[in-house]
């Protein structure tokens, strides 16, 4: 690794634990926990979605089907069958995967367009089972859903204590995501994204490694629902409706696609306008979401992230290039010979045609 590389590696380093400290202050320094929490469970989202959209290629325009699909099957699960949250939480990741292993079965072998319009069509059925269903209250959705207790011991109610174990599946999943990218199993992901042809003449079975990325971000979508619902007390049908998937591309687009961080910033960007202008322009946050957004994709087409890693990387390339050579000086009593003037009117013998 060479020098500007790894000192590069070590400014990221240093940059993520300042973030991580600041994460662990966070609720002792004023900021509102249920608020950071809810930030932390789209962040969650986001990289779920990148993992697909980012680094495999997939434009999914149903992920919050399995979002709202294990929040609801938590929050059930909590509220009326009495399980305790841990296994409510793996219960809500599991039935994600499950519908998330379907709708991948079903669509996987299309590309572009068709894919994204056949899980949109797909997503828009399970929207239709969480308002019909006589367990998900309908239009009213699941309320009072109780924290309950981690593993008998840690009370979720108390929001410090739900917001640290947030925050502690909040970077295992991170964490977990930079594993996966950089595996062999990831290589192949962004050799598909790349240039799919190309990865199918190699040998490689595209269509199951798109599938189990599939299923590993619907699962991921799913943990996000999951705790959304014990965060919040709540599920709704906003968690299954389409706005909801809309909302998590214009999160990694904002932030970087194809980045690690830039979901992160993405969520938290867009929760934090939401949330701060939610009481002040009332409905017309959509408008002004929208025209960030706007923004965002004529101004900053790599998202915030992927334009800070590309002006980084022609900083370096500037420093890298040598600078041209300084013409040599002519001899000490000897004239330089004047430039020969190169014509096309001259025969192969120099003399004029």
């Amino acid at each position: 690794m060479s020098s500007s590389a790894s000192l590069q590696a070590r400014q990221a380093r240093i940059a993520w634990l300042a973030v991580l400290a600041l994460l662990v202050a966070a609720p002792f320094i004023g900021l509102y926990p249920v608020f950071l929490m809810k930030a932390l469970c789209f962040a969650i989202f986001a990289c779920a979605f990148n993992l697909l959209l980012g680094f495999t290629g997939l434009l999914s325009f149903g992920h919050a089907a399995y979002l709202g699909s294990a929040a609801y099957a938590t929050g059930w699960l909590v509220r009326s069958a009495g399980w305790s949250p841990e296994l409510a939480v793996l219960a809500g990741v599991a039935i994600a995967a499950a519908i998330g292993l379907v709708v991948g079965a079903i669509a996987i072998r299309r590309q572009g367009i068709y894919f994204a319009m056949i899980t949109l069509a797909l997503a828009q059925m399970v929207f239709f089972v969480c308002l019909q269903a006589p367990f998900t209250g309908g239009e009213d959705g699941l309320q009072g859903v109780p924290r309950g207790r981690l593993f008998g011991v840690l009370p979720l109610a108390d929001d410090r204590v739900m917001y640290f174990v947030v925050l502690a599946v909040f970077v295992a999943v991170f964490l977990g995501i930079i594993r996966i990218v950089h595996s062999p199993f990831g290589q192949v992901l962004k050799a598909i994204r790349e240039n799919e042809p190309r990865a199918v003449s190699l040998g490689y079975d595209v269509d199951r490694y798109k599938l189990l990325a599939f299923v590993l971000s619907t699962a991921l979508a799913g943990l996000a629902g999951s705790l959304k619902t014990l965060v919040l007390g709540f599920a709704t049908l906003s968690d299954v409706h389409w706005s909801l998937s809309g909302e998590v591309v214009l999160m990694t687009l904002l932030g970087g696609m194809g980045t690690f961080a830039g979901p992160v910033i993405g969520a938290f960007t867009i929760v934090g306008l939401q949330n701060f202008l939610a009481d002040r322009v009332g409905s017309w946050v959509t408008v002004i979401i929208g025209a960030i957004f706007v923004v965002c994709v004529v101004a900053f087409r790599r998202g915030f992230v992927g334009e800070l890693l590309a002006w980084q990387q022609r900083r370096r390339q500037r420093a890298t290039v040598p600078p041209p050579p300084e013409p040599a000086a002519p001899a000490a009593g000897r004239e330089a010979p004047p430039p020969v003037a190169s014509s096309g009117l001259q025969s192969s013998k120099g003399s004029p045609t």
